[in-house]
């Protein structure tokens, strides 16, 4: 019993210091989400090697999509005319950062990381779509005209509707409501189960696993980035969900580095996002996907912790001090505020697995109802 309330206290104070900058992250995504249509800008992403890509790994940055959100995406700009380099960039910045997740890497870790993440997610995203081009970019091909739809409501195709009328029908207040309406009701509906389970998992480590226990393995260097890599690469979480995590790791000892190689690899890659891109592109852009993901975020890694090191400065102490500037009864208010707007998406979670398990119970038992009449009919037939 004293476990499950350390581990709870543990967690809960993580969320009473994130929460104020998530709902700031959440409310910018939104309005990103209404005033910078992703698929508005897709048609700058077919043309060209490298321009294409450095478009597609830029503006993947603030959109706050995990590895698996961000596949829709991804295919829609593939079939909008996006090449291979461009796709591909697109899926490895998009998932690495977003602007909810730079937040909160700020609130809990330190500004370092806060710079360092979205850097090297652009880095990396850039390598990766740029070495798939320079293997795949073949000859021109047509380039279909960019989905305008409004991201407000659908209301218009936005070819046939006059900019200063669409103006009348959505103006700027119009816009903010369904910007902030689609954060604090889609955005986090996705990432609230993730983010909770993230502060359970932080705050088990924070509370149960011995310092010894990181600091001999992960303190530092190649071998702790090849852990990180390993433990990340085949798991399955948002950014978001992630940094309560990497700032636990980091009190017990981890390296920055180490931390920012589980920041990379966990959101951008895991078994189902590998099998979809390979899919879309193809193996050759898959292994070139990994590699990249790999390669880039080892060697960041290490420069990360030699940055730390050459401004002698400890990750551990200054994990978190940015939120001592938050007032705490502002602290208390945002915290509250993120459970009750989680209560309905986690509950809606819990009951559609209630209902998908009961679904296949009931689906073997029928199975096994009708293989015994099926038995008991040939048994009828059996000839004397």
């Amino acid at each position: 019993m004293d476990l499950i309330l350390s581990v709870l206290h543990e967690s809960w104070n993580l969320l009473l210091e994130s929460s104020v900058y998530i709902i700031f992250g959440l409310v910018v995504s939104g309005l990103l989400r209404v005033f910078l249509n992703p698929n508005s800008v897709s048609h700058h992403f077919g043309k060209g090697r490298f321009l294409s890509v450095f478009k597609a790994a830029l503006i993947g940055i603030p959109i706050p999509l995990c590895s698996c959100g961000v596949l829709p995406a991804a295919v829609s700009l593939r079939k909008q005319g996006a090449n291979n380099g461009a796709t591909t960039a697109f899926m490895i910045s998009t998932p690495e950062s977003g602007i909810d997740s730079i937040a909160i890497t700020y609130a809990l870790i330190d500004p370092i990381m806060t710079v360092a993440r979205p850097v090297v997610a652009f880095f990396t995203a850039a390598v990766a779509g740029a070495a798939e081009n320079l293997f795949s970019f073949g000859g021109k091909s047509s380039i279909p005209s960019p989905d305008l739809t409004c991201p407000v409501d659908g209301c218009c195709d936005g070819i046939e509707c006059p900019p200063e009328e669409h103006s009348r029908h959505h103006n700027f207040l119009s816009k903010f409501r369904a910007g902030l309406h689609f954060a604090l009701t889609d955005l986090w509906g996705d990432l609230a189960g993730w983010f909770i389970i993230g502060l359970i998992l932080a705050g088990l480590i924070t509370a149960v696993i011995p310092e010894e226990m990181f600091v001999n393995k992960l303190g530092g260097g190649i071998q702790s980035m090849l852990i990180m890599l390993v433990v990340g690469i085949p798991l399955y979480i948002c950014a978001t969900a992630s940094t309560p995590i990497a700032a636990a790791l980091i009190l017990k000892g981890v390296s920055p580095g180490a931390a920012l190689v589980f920041l990379l690899a966990g959101p951008a890659t895991n078994v189902t996002s590998l099998t979809v891109l390979m899919g879309i592109l193809g193996k050759r852009a898959t292994t070139i996907y990994i590699a990249s993901i790999a390669i880039m975020a080892v060697l960041f890694g290490l420069a990360l912790d030699q940055i730390y090191a050459f401004f002698g400065i400890s990750a551990q102490a200054v994990v978190g001090q940015a939120v001592e500037i938050m007032p705490v009864w502002f602290e208390w208010a945002g915290a509250i505020f993120l459970l009750f707007l989680s209560v309905k998406p986690i509950s809606r979670s819990i009951m559609n697995r209630f209902k998908s398990e009961k679904g296949v119970q009931h689906h073997i038992e029928n199975e096994r109802d009708l293989h015994a009449e099926n038995t008991d009919i040939s048994t009828c037939y059996e000839p004397d």
